[in-house]
């Protein structure tokens, strides 16, 4: 059972990256394109933080550019970073029915080049940003969104850390041996139909090969979709909102607190000694938090 006394065995292992005064998290919401596409964006900060930090892509689920992508990114500003949520449908284009999520998402990647041109439209613009140091971005997908990421760090995308949460893992084009440049982290749940056993033994293989550095977390009895409490209005039994999966990533916690911001940092930090010794602080919380570290390279 996941508990806040669990989480706070990992909280040591941030203290040195949390802000030092009280988060002043501020947004902003702007429209900007990619082509002839206008794309919904939206940005947070912590105001009260002084110096460049670190960027943080936002890539939503298959429903689209919504509160819970927005949300994902307030909670990275929370935690120091600079959150943005960017848009990979087009402005407007959110669905709250699986027939509509589908619709949008089939025509989002029927493109492979137009989906990259989205995501690298975002990415520009978050290295632009005043407050980002440009030389540490990272991008964190969710569901679909896991996908999208994983698949610019197959491509040889120049970032820091990818994350993907409860996404799809197979693809149809795997990463060639010594291309992918980010570490990798992939965080799902041993109880997702959509991403069954075989789909992630096929990734760990994948990565392997291809000698990437990476890690994947199974969370036991998470579900498809397992971060977003709007899951389980979906009518779908394959999703279900995990509060005690969640509340370990971020949740009601906060993501100082929380093991997915810890963990952010730790890719976007490693090598160094300070990255080494949060690594090794990190696999002592998994083990309390009751994760399953299933496979680690790095």
């Amino acid at each position: 059972m996941y508990t806040r006394r669990m989480v706070a065995v990992a909280i040591a292992a941030v203290l040195a990256f949390a802000p030092a005064a009280s988060a002043e998290v501020k947004t902003g919401e702007f429209d900007y394109k990619q082509g002839d596409t206008v794309l919904a964006g939206f940005i947070a900060w912590d105001d009260a933080a002084k110096g460049k930090r670190p960027g943080v892509l936002v890539v939503h689920e298959w429903w689209g550019h919504n509160e819970h992508a927005r949300n994902q990114a307030k909670r990275l500003a929370e935690a120091g970073y600079v959150g943005f949520a960017l848009d990979m449908y087009g402005k407007g284009k959110v669905a709250t029915h699986a027939k509509d999520a589908e619709a949008f998402m089939n025509e989002a990647t029927k493109d492979p080049a137009a989906l990259a041109a989205r995501f690298n439209a975002a990415l520009e613009l978050l290295k632009q940003d005043p407050r980002v140091d440009s030389e540490k971005i990272a991008a964190i997908g969710y569901c679909f969104g896991g996908s999208v990421v994983l698949g610019r760090a197959r491509a040889g995308a120049d970032l820091a850390a990818v994350v993907s949460v409860h996404g799809a893992l197979a693809t149809k084009s795997p990463a060639e041996k010594g291309k992918v440049k980010a570490r990798v982290l992939v965080l799902t749940g041993d109880a997702d139909p959509m991403i069954p056993p075989e789909q992630v033994e096929a990734f760990n293989a994948e990565m392997t090969t291809a000698g990437a550095k990476f890690q994947v977390v199974s969370y036991p009895g998470a579900r498809h979709s397992f971060t977003n409490p709007a899951a389980d209005k979906a009518g779908m039994d394959a999703l279900a909102y995990n509060p005690e999966a969640d509340e370990v990533l971020g949740g009601d916690a906060g993501p100082i607190q929380g093991g997915l911001a810890m963990r952010t940092h730790d890719l976007l930090e490693a090598g160094s000694e300070v990255g080494i010794e949060v690594v090794e602080h990190q696999m002592h919380g998994l083990v309390a938090f009751g994760t399953r570290p299933v496979t680690e390279a790095s």
